[in-house]
């Protein structure tokens, strides 16, 4: 049915089209012979054509231009009729005893705006004359496509304080008043478009009107093109009757698409100077008018003005650009009780970006805007619709774009307030934009009142929100923004100590609350925090004490035992001894014996009870050795206690290669190269002859389980510590022991039971060879390789 009318359709176009050729041809040749009459009765006939009422908007456009082409041709035989000798009053005349209303008003436009050209008559009375008569054509797209006529056939020729056709002072009225009055008849044909009949009638009837819109349009574009409209005339009768038109015509799509043509083709000064009207129109128009898209281009247009010239900006607030376009969305949100709330929020993007680009120092203007954004969503669930959320995180992004600096955004009170009615997964991407904004500028956060108002805007990452649980979290993006959080932490720095343990206590509130799979990436950040504060009050010779809060080492060494304490709780007692270690070491700088021990002992406790992974017992006994080694504040009843204790755990690992291994590392316990360290020969070698039993140990049950006793790998180790301790001058690491050593491993690596291990033949080479290059060197470390016998 629809595809038979479309054919139609086209019948009839081709139909107009080749009656207009037809007549046109016989126009022509009356042209030719200067037969006017001929001319006008085949003009005539012609534009009757033009009477169709069978075809859609966009078929009859192509009509009217062949119409219209043949219009411009008789245009120019009037003229050269005029100078042939008939007067142009009698042609305007003549034109009017045409048989047919459309084709006789065509006509009266083209002689029309030849006798406004000739001058023979004033300029407003002929336009007023043809506006007027043009009101005889009511329907509704003949009627557009007629004013569309003499709007193009009169546009050149509008008396203003530039044309020809100039006259007293009321010229430019007269101008104005005549495209209005075509306006004003335009938009009334359009209105009467309004769609009827059933849906897919409906849509059909709304596309046609919209492919007419710009007919309606261009009377505007000629009003803001005549000279003599100032910003005086524009204000006080310009505009007002415009408005009057858009808001008495109560058609939605009229009012929509008149107010965008107001705002896209006068300049922006008239915008601003007439905001309090332009503004006041708005809550009047038909509450589905898409009113957020109009006043979110007069904004961007508004804020490209003040951004174009720094001059300007004194008339913004002058007019209370500002307040006005916020009392402005007010009230249309209010009247627009069924707005959706996608475009409420939307209004209050566009009212920030004005306020970011014209007034960006103007913090309150900011908050005011987030604020009223609150009182929209109050009473609201969370926001749950993704254009509206991604319209949120616009909002709360453009603070932190324009300034640069999370720290600003942080002092406006309604931030975090907006934050809340994000959904749970907006609300953590929202967090990450923060926290990379933070990373992206480098922004120190110094204040424990910041550091509290931060952790909440990005608590979605902190802890898990209502009805969320880790354990739903994708492991990859959780990995990323735990560690986003752990490199923030360390942004946040004062140099004032109090201050700066104010904010640990401030990040240990809100870092606790994040549960057993969050504490293992948050807690080591805090702690090494506190650590750089504990070597910067050591290194200060004092301690600082506020009204409120005691930076001392003491106070923050027990604050980091409750902290480390807590992970492992949670699963994490590897992690939480290496914390422990570190502690123990920073209480060694700072001169606190006391702490250090129990730091140690804490680290012990957990290895005893908690580290049950053969390998991690591994890695664990090694890490303590290796901090112990470093410690030089034990006295001697102390250190005793903790070198035992490590020994005897090495002696204790699950396997005899780890055992072996964790052994010889003892011994640097009792031979520390330090001025006043500790130089227990003895207890060295201790330790390496002990850790040569557990060797051979090895070796045996190599043999036993496998029928070959394995490398000799361990032997080449325990030789490399004999040399280490021989060149350290340790007396009980003689010549003679080297000798032994090197004089086993020989043996061991002959046997028919060894087995083959070129890595361990390498470094057992390489030993040699170290061994004859300090011989042949010389001096007194030679003199003491020489009583080595190879």
């Amino acid at each position: 049915m629809i595809g038979n009318g479309i054919d139609d359709e086209d019948k009839w176009l081709a139909e107009g089209i080749a009656g207009i050729q037809h007549n046109a041809f016989y126009m022509h040749r009356a042209m030719d012979s200067n037969n006017l009459r001929e001319a006008l009765k085949y003009s005539a006939q012609l534009l009757s054509e033009l009477r169709t009422s069978r075809l859609s908007p966009h078929k009859y456009y192509e009509l009217y231009m062949r119409a219209f082409d043949e219009l411009r041709r008789l245009e120019m035989f009037f003229k050269e009729e005029d100078r042939h000798g008939c007067s142009i009053v009698d042609l305007y005349e003549l034109v009017q005893h045409a048989g047919n209303l459309l084709p006789r008003l065509y006509l009266l436009c083209t002689v029309g705006s030849i006798y406004v050209k000739s001058k023979e008559a004033s300029a407003n009375d002929v336009l007023k004359d043809l506006v007027e008569m043009c009101r005889g054509v009511q329907h509704p797209i003949r009627g557009l496509f007629l004013r569309s006529y003499l709007a193009q056939v009169t546009r050149d020729k509008l008396p203003n304080i530039t044309s020809e056709y100039e006259g007293d002072a009321d010229t430019v009225m007269d101008a104005v008043d005549f495209v209005l009055q075509n306006f004003g008849e335009m938009n009334k044909l359009w209105v009467r478009m309004q769609p009827q009949g059933p849906g897919w009638v409906k849509e059909k009837q709304d596309k046609e009107r919209k492919e007419l819109r710009d007919l309606v349009g261009k009377n505007l574009h000629v009003l803001s093109q005549i000279e003599g409209v100032d910003l005086e005339m524009y204000k006080d009768t310009v505009l007002p009757r415009v408005l009057e038109q858009i808001v008495n015509c109560k058609d939605e799509l009229a009012q929509y698409y008149l107010m965008d043509c107001i705002i896209q083709v006068f300049p922006d000064e008239y915008h601003l100077q007439t905001l309090e009207a332009l503004l006041g129109a708005c809550p009047q128009l038909q509450p589905n008018v898409d009113i957020k898209t109009v006043l979110s281009q007069l904004m961007e247009r508004l804020s490209n003005y003040a951004a174009s010239s720094p001059e300007v900006l004194p008339e913004f607030l002058q007019v209370e650009a500002f307040a006005r376009l916020s009392s402005a969305i007010g009230k249309v949100i209010e009247a627009q009780v069924d707005m959706p709330i996608v475009g409420a929020i939307t209004l209050y993007v566009s009212l920030l970006t004005f306020t970011l680009r014209v007034h960006p120092d103007r913090l309150d203007y900011v908050d005011q805007v987030l604020g009223e954004c609150v009182k929209k969503l109050s009473g609201k669930a969370k926001l749950e619709e993704s254009r509206a959320t991604k319209q949120v995180v616009a909002l709360l992004s453009a603070p932190l774009e324009k300034y640069n600096d999370i720290v600003t955004a942080l002092t406006l009170s309604n931030y975090p307030r907006v934050m809340d009615y994000l959904d749970n997964g907006t609300n953590k991407v929202m967090a990450m934009v923060i926290i990379q904004s933070i990373m992206k500028t480098n922004t120190c956060i110094s204040t424990a009142e910041k550091v509290d108002v931060l952790f909440e805007l990005i608590k979605g990452l902190i802890k898990d929100l209502d009805g969320t649980s880790v354990d739903e979290l994708d492991e990859e993006d959780f990995k990323e923004e735990q560690n986003s959080v752990a490199r923030l932490i360390h942004m946040l720095h004062n140099e004032d100590p109090e201050e700066m343990l104010k904010i640990i206590y401030t990040l240990k509130k809100h870092i606790m609350a994040g549960g057993p799979k969050r504490l293992p990436f948050t807690i080591p950040p805090v702690v090494f925090s506190t650590l750089k504060l504990v070597r910067r009050l050591h290194g200060q010779d004092g301690e600082v004490v506020g009204e409120e809060v005691s930076a001392t080492p003491k106070k923050i060494f027990q604050l980091l035992s409750q902290v480390i304490d807590v992970l492992s709780s949670v699963q994490s007692p590897e992690l939480a001894l290496r914390l422990y270690l570190q502690c123990a070491e920073a209480a060694n700088d700072a001169d606190l014996e006391p702490v250090a021990y129990e730091f140690f002992t804490q680290a012990f406790m957990l290895y005893e009870e908690e580290v049950a992974d053969s390998k991690a017992q591994v890695t664990a006994i090694h890490l303590i050795i290796g901090t112990l080694q470093r410690m030089n504040i034990f006295g001697v009843e102390n250190r005793d206690t903790l070198t035992h204790k490590a020994t005897g755990y090495s002696a204790k690992l699950l396997k005899k290669p780890d055992q072996c291994r964790a052994v010889y590392a003892c011994s640097h316990l009792f031979w520390i190269d330090d001025q006043d360290g500790v130089k227990d020969g003895e207890r060295v070698m201790l330790c390496l002859k002990r850790s040569l039993r557990i060797a051979n140990a090895a070796q045996q049950m190599a043999a036993v389980t496998r029928g070959s006793s394995g490398s000799v790998i361990l032997f080449v180790e325990i030789l490399n510590k004999y040399i280490y301790f021989f060149e350290k001058g340790n007396p009980q690491v003689t010549s003679t022991a080297i000798e032994s050593l090197i004089e086993l491993i020989r043996t061991e690596k002959q046997s028919d039971h060894i087995t083959p291990d070129p890595a361990s033949d390498a470094f057992f080479a390489s030993t040699l060879r170290y061994i004859q290059f300090q011989k042949q060197k010389g001096g007194t470390m030679g003199e003491k390789y020489a009583a080595i016998n190879l």
